[in-house]
């Protein structure tokens, strides 16, 4: 069953309407893309990494990788049987081989052209607004090229610009769901960035509505909620939403802001970096009547965006936001203090003493000190800066397990000291477990 029009017909033999490849199928909007093109009655071929990973009996999967599919020959033979293409690739930040040009660019030009080439009935780009001739971000650069491509190939074609989606699960809405979250919040200036957030239910259900639109090649929707609002009351809105009492924020310097967003550049996992706060500056708005259009409807307010069922949840991931990365740091700067401490701020003939207490001593002290100071050191900067992290929370389990375990066989006084220095082990350790628990999950 290798052609377009057989394998059409069979399927629609079973009552499906549309033979969708949908890429991206598991990222925040294609997952929920999938599953209502499947309650739509659309047989849906998701383009997967890994395809052996993925088991929904609902969906064909086929591999592919927009790391490195770079020629449309990569991508016919994935268009066999094919009615509608639907790209929802995209990163909001860049990491090895995911970078805004394989991404944003290069692998969706190639697959543009292959859905030429084999007469797709019609493509779809998920793409982001803000990309159009005024874009100076490398993320919106980068949708603008393949969204230009798009619209210039002979076939039907719609490129969607939704603005900041929000949803659980997504990034933006994380993002945006801990800031509200803050204790004290602080604002890039004083908030007045305009933004109009739009729900991913709408944004789904738009999407769903386009397919059975007849569309011209190069049709741009602007995807957005009923109407802007600056990033402050943005911020307000999900924080009663959340069910957290009244906000404090805190105007912080324009110059600070963009100090520290490109020190977040650096950071993996931070709230803020170079591009969002670009992206943000420049504002994120249009008008709500395509949108309207589609659904039939005004698309939902922030206000709704939380359900009051859901809030509690919301409320303790959004809390976990700042709470874990907070306590993260702190680890750190204990294991980096204490290499830093152990090199000689602390009288080293007593550091000697103390090995020689436990067995250590000649020429073995001072490679023992040094090195568990090194080590000391590695280890809290490793906490910084790597993404993965299961194995270096293991290892500092082990470390101060084994720490633990020689001084109280050796110092066994040590646990009755007025300043508990084991004791204090046993939080380290409770901590240290927790964010192996939570952020491996």
């Amino acid at each position: 069953m290798s052609s377009k029009s057989e394998y059409s017909s069979l399927l629609r033999g079973k009552d499906v309407k549309l033979v969708v490849l949908l890429t991206g199928a598991t990222g925040f909007i294609g997952h929920r893309l999938a599953d209502a093109l499947a309650e739509s009655q659309h047989q849906v071929v998701c383009a997967v990494r890994d395809p052996s990973s993925a088991d929904d009996p609902r969906f064909r999967y086929v591999a592919a990788d927009f790391t490195r599919d770079f020629d449309s020959s990569d991508w016919a033979p994935r268009l066999a049987g094919i009615d509608v293409v639907i790209n929802t690739v995209g990163i909001i930040r860049e990491y090895g081989a995911q970078t805004f040009d394989a991404i944003h660019s290069r692998a969706p030009r190639a697959l543009f052209s292959a859905c030429a080439a084999a007469d797709v009935r019609l493509v779809l780009q998920i793409s982001a607004l803000g990309a159009d001739e005024h874009a100076r971000s490398r993320y919106h650069l980068s949708k603008k090229e393949a969204d230009d491509f798009l619209a210039g190939l002979p076939l039907r074609s719609v490129i969607v610009q939704p603005s900041l989606v929000y949803g659980h699960a997504g990034a933006s809405a994380r993002m945006f769901a801990t800031m509200a979250s803050l204790p004290v919040i602080a604002l890039p200036g004083h908030g007045s960035q305009m933004i109009q957030p739009v729900h991913i239910d709408d944004l789904i259900d738009a999407v769903i509505a386009l397919l059975d639109r007849t569309v011209e090649k190069g049709t741009r929707m602007a995807i957005v909620g009923p109407q802007p609002m600056t990033l402050q009351a943005f911020l307000s809105v999900l924080r009663d939403a959340m069910g957290f009492g009244r906000a404090h924020f805190l105007p912080v310097p324009m110059p600070l802001v963009r100090i520290a967003a490109q020190a977040g550049s650096m950071l993996p996992g931070s709230l803020l970096d170079s591009e969002m706060l670009q992206m943000l500056e420049r504002g994120n708005t249009a008008s709500a009547a395509q949108i309207k259009n589609l659904l039939g409807h005004e698309p939902r307010h922030a206000e709704n965006f939380i359900k009051k069922s859901d809030a509690p949840a919301v409320r303790l991931q959004a809390q976990l936001g700042w709470l874990l990365p907070l306590l993260r740091t702190s680890i750190a700067l204990v294991w980096i203090v204490t290499g830093i401490v152990s090199f000689g701020l602390y009288p080293v003939e007593e550091s000697y003493a103390l090995l020689a207490r436990v067995g250590i001593a000649g020429m073995l002290a001072p490679v023992m000190l040094y090195g568990a100071a090194l080590l000391d050191l590695a280890i809290g900067i490793a906490i910084l800066v790597l993404r993965k992290r299961r194995w270096l929370w293991l290892t500092q389990l082990a470390v101060i397990l084994f720490y633990t375990a020689l001084i109280t066989w050796r110092l066994p006084e040590f646990w009755l000291h007025p300043y508990g220095p084991l004791l204090k082990n046993l939080p380290m350790l409770a901590a240290i477990w927790l964010l192996l628990e939570l952020e491996e999950r």
